[in-house]
This record gives structure tokens, sequence and C-alpha cells, in this order.
């Protein structure tokens, strides 16, 4: 390219490059002042390595970094992805949208479509990296990027003139791609004054990028044709600590999203071609009376690749960050490494003790008259080693060792271990977080515990991270793809619960109350869909599917069922009208002993009148004896009627 073909930068574009620069140097300042430090510690850590400012004493000679703190990180990490990830679907849409021009908007084919789209673009991964730097640095930041990709589908097509025969070949087709890619907060910069991204006046993203990408993106009229040269002297930028660094062909780039001065951004020249001094009081105030929010790109901080107003619909910021662990009023979060970062301190101080003192313990070292010895020998300790000296050896020659080496040092680093692993909240191998008991009751306590731990990062996670980003990526995809999604406000919401851990805890719940209710619960199928549910079977959702089938009536057997029951309903009526037909006879044959019993008194007197009045005559005490007789059983026949009465009574009021 030649020199006269690059564009010169304008007055306007001068300032506005000296405005970003020198807000990200002193917000750079800031941060490496009070971070960056603890941030190559922590990533050193992690990693296992060793370098010389973290010895723990001067004469430290062991160099060992003990894994306590990778198994606490990594366990975090598993946890809280296997919580997003592990069901399959981590985000779900509320079917609550009105319709689009009169068209129902079908949300399952929008959700469905919206995955498919992540998936393509491995926003998985991408997340899985985020996270991963959060357990490390404290704060998970992602930078979404919009970029039209060329993707290749294998097609036929019909050749003309010729009937039945096709072409087979793939067609090039333009994509979408909504990406979010991981930011280390080593590369990340923000306004010291704000507590959220939105907060902030601005945030940028520096690295070092190959100078082939500014170059392409200049031919494709992305950034502005500008002389760009490699320069790569900032070791602090790059991803990883190395012993050497690759500095060829890089450049650095500085992204920033923010707000700039309105002037000069849109190029308030006066007819004299000169800047139109807005602030003659040159007041600091001023200054940032007039901004509006933009994205401006700065190569090898001073060559102006890109300024513009933000383009999104929304006039949103394309980054996002969550706290690992809350700490209140701050951007930057509480990661698990500084959870641990004493106790691992300390674990390695113990273990390097013991090293450094099986040195002095387990290798020989000798004490030897030098005047004795053979001119020009040289001593080392080796098996079958001879040695020639002037004299008795035994008199030449005395070894000796330091002592014993106590195995104190292990069990006080065991302690610390342990002390990590409850400042993390992670389990160790055993399974237990502390000692205690490992029956039931002690697990339970202290699976319950870790679980709403995991909960408080997995909230911040989907509040501060997840949704914001695929609101973020729907607008996105509502801004450059139209066809394909249209403009409706979606709410999105998150659809993961529960780790590894809490699902295996609620297992053995499940398993405990089928327990306990046994398998003639009518409450079976919900119990055995909840512990298919919470498992991590491949064919889980076929098995629910077969269960709910299973648990759906047989047509045949419904109608059987149906059938049965009319007939008990007939054999319960026809039941009811014979008792019914018995309890009228009983009626009447106790309305008929009634009526006998009230009739039975007047015949009796009337008898005994009768018989008293044909006897009284003959004065015969016999015949008197008789009558009394008569009439005494005459008297108990009508005792006994009454309650023959009495008891038919009773059986009507049974009966009824």
């Amino acid at each position: 390219m030649d020199q006269n073909e690059f564009d010169e930068p304008t007055q306007s574009d001068k300032e506005l490059t000296a405005f970003v620069v020198d807000h990200c140097q002193r917000w750079r300042d800031w941060r490496d002042t009070n971070y960056l430090d603890d941030y190559l510690e922590y990533e050193r850590i992690f990693r296992g390595e060793w370098a010389s400012e973290d010895k723990t004493r001067e004469s430290e000679r062991s160099r060992i970094v003990t894994p306590a703190t990778q198994q606490a990180v990594e366990t975090r990490h598993a946890e809280i992805m296997e919580a997003i990830f592990g069901q399959g679907e981590f985000f779900d849409i509320e079917d609550d949208i009105k319709d689009v021009n009169g068209n129902p908007l079908d949300v399952e084919v929008l959700r469905k479509q919206l995955m498919e789209d992540f998936k393509q673009d491995k926003i998985r991964k991408s997340i899985d990296q985020i996270e991963l730097m959060a357990e490390i640095y404290g704060t998970g930041i992602g930078e979404i990027i919009v970029k039209t990709e060329k993707i290749f589908e294998p097609a036929t097509q019909a050749i003309p003139g010729q009937t039945g025969q096709a072409a087979i070949g793939v067609v090039e087709k333009n994509r979408i791609a909504v990406k979010i890619n991981p930011v280390n907060p080593k590369n990340f910069l923000f306004d010291p004054n704000g507590t959220s991204i939105d907060d902030c006046m601005g945030v940028a993203v520096e690295k070092y990028v190959g100078i082939h990408k500014i170059v392409e993106g200049i031919e494709k009229g992305i950034y502005r044709k500008v002389n760009i040269q490699p320069a790569a002297e900032d070791t602090d930028l790059e991803p990883t600590q190395e012993l050497s660094q690759y500095q060829d062909e890089k450049v650095r780039l500085l992204t920033y999203y923010g707000l700039v001065p309105r002037e000069y951004l849109e190029q308030l020249e006066n007819e004299d071609g000169e800047v139109a001094d807005l602030f003659p009081d040159d007041s600091t105030a001023d200054e940032y009376s007039d901004l509006v929010e933009a994205i401006v790109v700065i190569a090898n901080e001073g060559q102006l690749l890109k300024a513009e107003a933000n383009p999104y619909m929304m006039k949103d910021r394309p980054i996002i960050s969550y706290q690992d662990d809350t700490v209140p009023n701050r951007l930057l979060g509480r990661g698990t490494v500084e959870k641990s970062y004493n106790m691992q301190k300390a674990i390695d101080a113990q273990v390097r003790s013991h090293l450094d003192s099986l040195a002095l313990t387990t290798s020989p070292m000798m004490g030897m008259d030098a005047t004795r010895l053979p001119r020009g020998a040289r001593f080392e300790v080796k098996p079958g080693k001879a040695f020639m000296v002037n004299g008795n050896p035994a008199e030449i020659l005395y070894p000796f060792k330091f002592g014993e080496t106590s195995l104190n040092n292990l069990n006080t680093a065991k302690e610390f271990e342990r002390m990590l692993l409850q400042a993390t909240g992670t389990l160790d191998s055993q399974g237990m977080v502390s000692q205690g008991n490992r029956d039931g009751a002690g697990m339970s306590m202290a699976v319950a515990t870790i679980i709403k731990k995991y909960k408080r990062t997995l909230v911040n996670f989907q509040e501060d991270f997840l949704i914001p980003f695929i609101q973020k990526a729907a607008f996105r995809y509502m801004q450059f793809d139209p066809e394909r999604y249209p403009s409706v406000d979606m709410k999105f919401i998150p659809t993961a619960t529960l780790g590894i851990i809490a699902r295996e805890y609620e297992q053995q719940q499940f398993i405990g109350l089928l327990q306990t209710l046994g398998p003639n619960t009518p409450v079976l199928p919900l119990i055995l869909k909840g512990i298919l549910n919470n498992s991590s079977l491949t064919n889980r959702y076929e098995l629910m599917a077969a269960l709910d089938q299973m648990s759906q009536p047989d047509p045949q057997a419904k109608e059987m069922q149906q059938m049965q029951q009319q007939l008990a309903v007939q054999a319960a009526q026809a039941q009811i009208a014979v008792s019914t037909t018995q309890a009228e006879q009983n009626r009447a044959e106790a309305q008929k002993l009634m009526t006998e019993a009230q009739l039975m008194p007047q015949e009796v007197q009337a008898k005994v009148i009768a018989s008293t009045t044909k006897n009284l005559p003959s004065g015969n005490e016999s015949n008197e004896f008789d009558k009394r007789v008569k009439i005494a059983e005459l008297m108990l026949k009508e005792a006994d009627m009454k309650n023959k009465s009495k008891i038919v009574e009773l059986q009507m009021e049974n009966q009824q």
C-alpha cells in the first residue's frame, strides 16, 4: 500500500485518541497497582508454577506448589458448569409474547433456533473459559462480537438444458454470528468510580492480535487505512506467563466502549478547519458535559482504527461481567484462589520445609581431612565408589547428618488443607470439608451447606451474566438477521438450578421417600419421574416419556372398569328395592301386631268379666281359683304382645 493512500488523522481524531488513551492509562495504573501482582500469582498457583517471588522464606530451596487450590478451583468450576449445562437446555422464553402482525409467534421454535445458533458459535466453550477465569481471578468477563461468516452447505442443483441430471457441490452463504470472547482481567480496563459495566464512564479491552487481522479489517473497510506496524512490548497483556513471549507480527489493540465528548466523535470543526473551542474556560466539568456512547478502536496506543457512535439498537455495551463471589460496591469480585490464598501459602511453606529437611537428613554428608586426601582428588558419593586416602579411612572420612525428619510438617499441612477446603466450600477426596461424622446426618449438613454456597455463585452468574448475554445476543440477531428473528420483546428465564452434588443429594431424598412409602404408593410415578429427571442417563427423556405413557390408563381397561361400576350400581339399586319391600312388609306386620295388642286387653277384660259373671252364682272356690289363673295368663299374654311390638319398632328404626 502506497504511503500516500493512508488516511491522515484530523485534529478531532487526535484529541479523541488522546482522550481515550489518557483515561485508559490512568485506569491501567490503578489496576496494576492494586491487582496485577495478585492476578499473576493466582495464575501461578492454579497452574502449579513456581517463581522466585513466591518464596515463603529466604533459605527455602524446594519449589513444589501443592495442588489444594487447583482442586478447589476445578471442583467449583465443574459444579457450576454442570449446574448450567448439565440438563442440556440452559434457558427458556416466557410465553407471554404478543402476536407479530396478527400472526402468533412460536416460542418453542424461536428457543430451539437460538440454541442451535449458540451451539454453532460454541457459546458453551466460551462460557466455560469465562467461568474458569472467574474462579481464578474473581471476575468473569465476556466481550460480545457480531460478525458475518461465510458457510458452505452441500447442495444439488439441476443442470439447465439436461433433463434428469444435476450438479452436486456446495453453496456459499453468509451467516450472522454472535460470539462471546473470554476476557482476562489482566486485559480489562474500567472506570474505578463505577460498580458495574453500565455505571462506568467506559470500559476497554486491550490485547495483542496478529497484524494480519488488522490488515484484513482495513481491506474490508472495517478499520481506517493507517500505516500499521507490529509492536509487542508489554508482556503483562499476554494470556499466560511463559519463559519467552513471541514478539513478532503482533499489534497492541485497544477497544474502548463508553462515553466520549460528542465534538471529538462528530468532527465538529469550524470554517477555518480548526476544532471549535466549546470550553474556553478550560473547565474539567465542561469536558464531560456533552458525552455520547461510542466504540473506539486504537492500535499501538496512538493509531485510530475506528470511531463510531454505538451502532446497536438497544445502545447497550457489548461487555458483560459478573462476580464469582460478591464484593459489595465493587465491580471486581472474589475468586476461589483469593479465598484459599493464605492456606495455600501455609501448605506450601510446610511441605517445602519438609522437603528441605529431607535433603539434609537423607543425603549423605561427609567430613574429611583435606591434608590426607590425594592431590586433585574429586570426592563424590556414589554406590561402589572407591576413595584413595593417605592413612586410615576411619580417621580421614567421617559421615554425619542433622537428626531425623519429623512428620509434624505433613500433619500440619493436612490441617491447613482442611482449612483451605473449609474456606473455599469444596469437597476433598474423602467427601467432607471438615473433620466430623461421616454418617448420613453429618453428610447431609455438609452437603446442604455446600449447595447453598454454590447457589450464591450460580445466582450471580445467571442474573449478571447468562441472562444479559442471551438478551444482548437476541437483540443482535434481531438487528442484523431480522428474517430469522422477529423484533419482539422476549423475556428469558434461566433453567439451571442444580449442580451434580445437589442432584445427587436430591436423588438420595427421592430414594429415601420411595423406601418410606413403599412400591404401592399412588405417587410412585411422580417419584420415579423425579429420579429420572435428576439422573445423568443419556436416555432419561425416553424413560420419562415411557413412564408417562405407562401412567396413562388403558382405554379398554377404563371401559371395563366403567361397566363394572354400572353393574355394581344396578346391584345396589336392586338390593335397595328388596330392602324397601321387606321394610314395608315388616311395617305392615308390626302395624297388625300393634292393632292386636291394642285390642287384646279389651278382649281379655271381656272374657274375664264374662267368666266371672258366669261362675259367680256357684260359689265354688276351685272355680274362683281357675278364674284367677286365667286372668293371670291373659295378663302375661298382653305383656308378651307389648314386648313383641317394641321389638318390631326397633327393627324398623334400624332398617330406616
